[in-house]
């Protein structure tokens, strides 16, 4: 996956410190919660049901606050966290471009973990072990057929950009 730019990251800080903290949560959920459809790792946030998690963005003063209710992402009024992971805007897209490991990214102290520090790890293992599976959240998201022909077609298309 390619690394944001720094134009493209700027503006999106902009973005972020000019939306109200509730609409980012709601909007965030909402995402996250589609492209989890299909995906194995889903199924673990069970593990860590009826947690309140908050992602603080620390440098465009953005806080993200979600609870974990069956299986999915429902964003939050703002509290106390179960679990605060704080870092950077650019620390948070390295990690779900996957251009950082994890790992790296909490031992340079780049994301911290506060509070449950069990629910903590186990987002950050969560997050280490998505390994996206495209065809799954097709299938998930569309109808047998429609999911069957639009696979075929990407297939089709992607064989095909590999010949030039």
């Amino acid at each position: 996956m390619a690394v944001i730019e720094m134009p493209l990251l700027a503006a999106s800080g902009a973005l972020l410190r000019a939306l109200p903290d509730s609409l980012l949560s709601a909007a965030f959920a909402a995402v996250a919660n589609h492209a989890l459809r299909g995906q194995r790792v889903a199924a673990r946030l069970t593990e860590i049901e009826d947690r309140t998690l908050c992602l603080d963005l620390r440098d465009v003063g953005a806080h993200l606050y979600f609870r974990v209710r069956a299986g999915r992402l429902v964003a939050v009024a703002a509290g106390t966290p179960s679990v605060r992971i704080r870092g950077g805007l650019r620390d948070f897209l390295a990690l779900l471009q996957r251009n950082e490991d994890p790992d790296t990214l909490f031992f340079q102290r780049r994301l911290c973990i506060e509070g449950d520090v069990e629910a903590g790890l186990h987002v950050k293992n969560l997050i280490d072990s998505l390994d996206y599976d495209w065809d799954a959240h097709v299938q998930d998201v569309l109808p047998a057929p429609a999911a069957r022909r639009v696979l075929r077609l990407t297939r089709r298309f992607l064989s095909a950009r590999a010949w030039r």
